[in-house]
């Protein structure tokens, strides 16, 4: 074994994470197929949106994330299509305290990526920090601009938490 043996490896764990298992190389918007990914589990594990759950999975992918996505970022450039990671989270962050519906989910889904695509302040801002940082906080801010306005929607239309 070499000496940069290890640190392959430790890369190729990093990619395999950092690509959201692979979802990055999605030849196509890889970044909309990654948070539509993301809710497969949300959708078909029972329990999977158990609040404790759910910020549990939030925390570690995104310590996971800063941290993939730094290596890889080595390996790509700066903010690489590829890394998809951040899109789990962020897609997680949005469908926190959500009902379970398939309505709600859908909506989650579309304002996740208008606030991930447009990138609101500080979104943008925080994008623009190197490494995985930089990766993952433009995407955990579109998220919370997610749950914020789908919490007011349903504040606003309490029925459609029953659709």
């Amino acid at each position: 074994m070499t000496n940069d043996q290890p640190n392959r490896s430790i890369q190729k764990i990093a990619i395999f994470f950092s690509t959201g298992f692979y979802v990055g190389y999605f030849p196509v918007a890889a970044g909309t197929v990654a948070s539509f990914a993301a809710l497969i589990p949300y959708l078909i594990i029972p329990g999977f949106e158990s609040i404790n759950f759910m910020i549990s999975l939030i925390l570690i992918f995104t310590l996971l994330g800063i941290w993939s996505g730094t290596v890889a970022e080595k390996k790509f450039g700066f903010d690489p299509p590829e890394v998809v990671i951040d899109e789990f989270v962020g897609m997680w962050i949005t469908l926190l305290f959500l009902p379970k519906t398939f309505l709600l989910t859908a909506i989650a889904f579309f304002l996740f990526r208008v606030f991930d695509i447009i990138k609101p302040f500080p979104a943008r801002q925080a994008q623009n920090l190197n490494g995985g940082l930089g990766i993952m906080l433009d995407d955990v801010v579109a998220g919370i601009y997610g749950i914020i306005f789908i919490q007011l929607l349903i504040a606003i239309f309490p029925g459609i938490s029953a659709l």
